[in-house]
């Protein structure tokens, strides 16, 4: 009987679940949308409840789809979104809506710790600077803001380790995701109570349960959930990742000289090395899903996301000719514009920015001349210029690699791809052998804990299949520097009035 490993894939808006084979052959994949919920301008939650339910749905679809036996399923692993957070009540119920990596309410904390020297006192434990969207944020908000919430908290969950409780009934805190939320003390890899108490959170302490590596057991399919997603009672459940590490994983980065760019809601760039790298430009360093290794990474809210809310609002009614679909459709219409003769920029700064905390989305440039087409165009120009921002930053503390990987949305997009090529003029490589790529890498995960691989080296070895590099154009180079010039001085003319806008 062949043997399958499920990954579920927790992001910002959609769920996906895929069913892989050992020999990293996608067999079924199924994908589910939650409703995201949007109270206040910079506030982004979504129902838990619901969260848990369209993971069910997502699961049984792959089982049905496939036709594969729940038994036939011998691990599952979950990865998600980083940051945020996933509150659990002490009734045995969600203690308040989750809250998703792109929610900006809590932007003043970062600030206020910077002021008052906490920031600088913990950095040297942390190894990262704080976000408003990380749980550390998100907690001190809620203690001020919401009192009654933050006493009745019995679990702080990120969305992985959240999934993995309704699936097992045992709680945990996964290393890859606790180690990005501003609450673990990177550097010696453990929970410090004095860190969370300079933090004014103290209490939190309590809420943070047990840490586990990324392919640790953790619990076995309840029969509850054996009954809601139709696999099997008893199914090992793996420690699973931060959605970055997973994609990571599933793009075989195992060693220091490789290089990884993530393009989905956020625009993540990243490598690994064998320690943190301090006290320089790079915002983060967490746990990496490979024991003894870390990740660094710059990363915003800033990718590809951003298309999305285009289609929405100026494409929702395109007329796509017969036998064609939406996104081939725009890239084509994208790639008639050629990047000297679109003079429009966009700052895709929708739901979050890499330059300033209030900063908002923004077309400069526009005439009466220009379609929308042209701001298409700038779009994903607008999202490899903000990629290139972060690793140029983390191209300064390492060797420049011999090629990027990309995933996400835009490398399913020739134009984007070659885009991508051309602004950072380095190569570009893709995953061939399958499209999602967190499910997969968390589908390792239960791999690797169930013993078909030894590690993660072993299992990228058997399951990951890497395409052929696009090349950069060097007869774009001079255009993309200089519309970069252009991008970065309109970000930092802008910077000077954001203040004046509420979040």
């Amino acid at each position: 009987m062949e043997r399958y490993v499920l990954g579920l894939d927790n992001g910002g808006t959609v769920i996906k679940a895929g069913l892989f084979t050992a020999a990293g052959k996608e067999i079924a994949v199924a994908s589910r949308q939650t409703a995201v919920l949007t109270p206040k301008p910079g506030y982004t939650e979504r129902d838990m409840d619901e969260l848990w339910e369209q993971n069910c749905a997502c699961i049984r679809q792959v089982l049905f789809d496939s036709g594969t036996a729940p038994e036939s399923v011998i691990g599952i692993g979950v990865c998600g979104h980083g940051k945020g957070l996933y509150p659990w009540g002490k009734n045995g119920k969600p203690a308040y809506n989750g809250i998703i990596s792109t929610d900006n309410r809590a932007w003043q904390y970062p600030e206020k710790w910077k002021r008052e020297g906490t920031f600088e006192k913990l950095y040297p434990r942390l190894c990262q600077q704080i976000m408003p969207c990380q749980p550390v944020s998100l907690l001190a908000w809620i203690k001020d803001h919401e009192p009654q919430v933050y006493e009745s908290i019995q679990w702080a969950f990120s969305v992985t380790d959240y999934v993995r409780f309704r699936l097992t009934g045992e709680a945990f805190s996964e290393a890859t995701n606790i180690s990005g939320s501003g609450l673990m003390n990177v550097r010696d890899a453990k929970i410090d109570k004095d860190m969370l108490e300079a933090f004014g959170i103290g209490e939190a302490y309590a809420m943070l349960p047990p840490v586990r590596y990324s392919a640790d057991p953790c619990g076995k399919l309840s029969a509850e959930a054996a009954g809601i997603t139709g696999l099997a009672e008893g199914t090992p459940v793996a420690g699973g990742m931060f959605d970055i590490d997973s994609c990571a994983i599933a793009m075989s980065i195992t060693k220091s000289e490789q290089f990884c760019t993530i393009t989905g809601t956020w625009s993540i760039n990243e490598f690994i090395a064998p320690a943190p790298i301090t006290g320089t430009c790079i915002a983060m360093n967490s746990l990496y899903a490979m024991p003894g290794w870390y990740l660094l990474e710059e990363s915003s809210a800033t990718g590809v996301g951003n298309l999305e809310w285009l289609i929405k609002n100026i494409f929702e009614h395109e007329e796509v000719p017969a036998g064609k679909k939406l996104y081939s459709w725009l890239d084509e219409q994208a790639a008639l514009i050629a990047p000297e003769a679109c003079d429009v920029y966009f700052l895709p700064f929708l739901y979050g920015s890499n330059r300033h905390a209030l900063a908002k989305a923004s077309f400069i440039g526009l005439t009466s001349y220009h379609t929308k087409y042209h701001m298409l165009r700038s779009l994903y120009e607008g999202a490899a210029f903000s990629a290139k921002h972060h690793i140029d930053k983390l191209l300064s503390v390492r060797k420049k690699p011999e090629a990027v990987r990309l995933a996400g949305g835009a490398a399913n997009s020739k134009l984007w791809v070659q885009i991508f090529a051309d602004v950072l003029e380095l190569p570009i490589e893709t995953v061939s052998s399958v499209k999602e790529l967190g499910a997969m890498g968390a589908g390792m995960a239960a791999a690797v804990s169930a013993g078909i691989f030894k590690d993660y080296a072993e299992a990228t070895e058997a399951m990951v299949r890497i395409s052929p590099p696009v090349k950069p154009n060097p007869d774009a180079f001079a255009v993309y520097r200089k519309k970069y010039e252009t991008y970065t001085k309109t970000c930092d003319a802008l910077d000077q009035v954001w203040e004046k806008f509420e979040v």
